[in-house]
């Protein structure tokens, strides 16, 4: 059974950072490419980054470049997103996401985590 448990989520002032982790478990980690969406409410869930399963390629949303940095420890199942200079839009709950695939994408990912929530004031 997959399961991927985010947690790290919390409320911090603009212009904070948090630590996001996501473990993995039931599936071989470094096979997969990772991701991060995330859903305010009244919205539809976005993507927020990626990282391939090396490591090595990256992908983030436009509104995020240069403040958030996905990373991943394949022998700990785990990838992180470091958010920094936090903005009151960046509130919202976040799911990590697994795509069995590989691929590097915005899109299409087979397993989702429940979500932590991030909440942000001004």
């Amino acid at each position: 059974q997959v399961q991927l448990v985010e947690s790290g989520g919390g409320s911090v002032q603009a212009g904070g950072s948090l630590r996001l982790s996501c473990e993995a478990s039931g599936l071989t980690f470094s096979d997969d490419a990772m991701g991060w969406f995330r859903q305010a409410p009244g919205m539809d869930r976005e993507f927020v980054a990626a990282i391939s399963r090396g490591g090595w390629k990256t992908s983030y949303k436009d509104s995020v470049k240069g403040r958030f940095t996905i990373s991943r420890i394949n022998a700990k199942n785990t990838v992180y997103l470091q958010m920094n200079s936090l903005k009151p839009e960046d509130t919202a709950v976040y799911y990590c996401a697994a795509r069995v695939d590989g691929v590097v994408a915005e899109a299409e990912y087979d397993y989702w985590g429940q979500g932590t929530q991030v909440t942000v004031s001004s």
